[in-house]
């Protein structure tokens, strides 16, 4: 099944939200860098590097609410597969404490590494049949920069986040957050290794807010 593209994606969010009565909603709009240069992986869609700062081609935020919230006892599993000898997705934003499973849908090993200091870990290579999918859990916030010990070209960003409510923008840079509790916080827009940009906030309760970072 085809992934939904964000643009419908957040028409989907917002559908749902509506049905399920009245929520607190921030959305808006971040605006995003055009990109400068072309990435340089034979020109697939992944993660560029310009002056030592890595950011997604094209372009996209992560955009999410900074505050003191309390940690579930599980999480769900997450997935950052190998296809094409891409990564996908190439940007996964996730909450700490959640692992996250490497599957290999290619026909060749692959060795999934990194030496952020977020995390450090090497997989080792492995097949497509390899079971257990190999895994790691993200316990510590921060950017995470994954890399193939096989194939040079490839690389991804996960990046942890000590909060449950984020969510990634359409290319456009829209996004919507629902399911916010009421309070006064600090809205995040996560664009590339060296940039985050933040505003404070204040929700009420049942309220949509609109938040733009221009």
């Amino acid at each position: 099944m085809n992934p939904l593209r964000p643009s419908a994606a957040l028409l989907l969010f917002a559908l749902l939200a509506a049905a399920c009565g009245a929520q607190t909603i921030v959305e808006g709009r971040v605006a995003l860098p055009k990109p400068r240069a072309a990435p340089v992986m034979n020109k697939r869609y992944g993660i560029v590097t310009e002056g030592g700062i890595l950011s997604t081609y094209p372009p996209t935020a992560v955009v999410y609410l900074a505050g003191v919230f309390p940690r579930p006892a599980s999480l769900p599993v997450r997935q950052m597969a190998q296809k094409d000898l891409a990564f996908f997705p190439m940007l996964l934003p996730v909450q700490v404490g959640t692992r996250v499973e490497f599957p290999n849908f290619d026909d060749t090993y692959h060795n999934i590494f990194s030496y952020s200091p977020a995390k450090r870990f090497d997989l080792g290579r492995y097949l497509s049949d390899e079971r257990p999918i190999p895994s790691e859990v993200f316990d510590v916030p921060g950017l995470v920069t994954l890399h193939c010990e096989i194939h040079e070209h490839m690389r991804a960003l996960i990046l942890v986040l000590d909060t449950p409510y984020f969510v990634m923008t359409d290319t456009d840079g829209r996004y919507l957050l629902s399911g916010l509790p009421a309070g006064k916080y600090v809205l995040k827009a996560w664009l590339d290794s060296r940039t985050t940009l933040e505003r404070p906030v204040e929700l009420i309760g049942n309220s949509t807010l609109e938040a733009d970072f221009p």
